[in-house]
C-alpha cells in the first residue's frame, strides 16, 4: 500500500536535503503551503535571495496538486485552535501551521515535518517527524 502524507512547508523547501526513506510514497501539500511559500519572495531582502526564494513556490506548484483549505477543514481548524490553547500555545503566531494541521486532520494523513515543535499539543494529529538536515544525528 502507498502512503500518502502532508508535507509541512519547511519540510517542502527542504524536500531536497531530506531522506527520502523517511518521506511518505505520495507526498502531498495543502494551498496553505503555497501561500506561505508566495511570502517568501515578496520579503526577501535581495535579488538573489528573491529569485531563489521565487522557484520554490513555482516547483511546489507545477509538481504538486494541493490539498485545498476546504470547509471540513474549517471545521477541523475549530478542533486544531481548541487543542492547541488547552497546551498552553496560542494560534496566533503558528496560524499556517494550525490550518496545514487542519488539512492533514480533516483529509486523515500524517503530516510529515522537520519542526514537530510547532505542532506540539494538536490532538488527532498524526505527527511524523523527520530529521533536519542542519541538526545532526542526535536529533532523533
Amino acid at each position: 500500500m502507498t502512503e500518502r502524507g502532508l508535507l509541512d512547508t519547511s519540510t517542502v523547501v527542504l524536500l531536497g536535503r531530506l531522506d527520502a526513506d523517511r518521506l511518505p510514497d505520495e507526498p502531498l501539500i495543502a494551498t496553505i503551503t503555497l501561500a506561505e511559500l508566495s511570502v517568501g519572495p515578496l520579503v526577501a531582502t535581495n535579488r538573489k535571495e528573491r529569485a531563489a526564494r521565487q522557484a520554490v513556490p513555482q516547483w511546489a506548484e507545477a509538481d504538486f496538486h494541493p490539498i485545498p483549505f476546504d470547509a471540513d477543514a474549517a471545521r477541523a481548524f475549530g478542533r486544531v485552535a481548541a487543542s492547541l490553547q488547552a497546551a498552553g500555545r496560542t494560534v496566533r503566531s503558528r496560524s499556517y501551521d494550525a490550518m496545514i494541521a487542519a488539512v492533514a486532520v480533516a483529509n486523515e494523513l500524517p503530516l510529515f515535518t522537520v519542526n514537530p515543535g510547532d505542532f506540539t499539543g494538536i490532538e488527532g494529529l498524526d505527527l511524523r517527524a523527520i530529521e533536519h538536515p542542519g541538526h545532526d544525528r542526535r536529533w532523533r
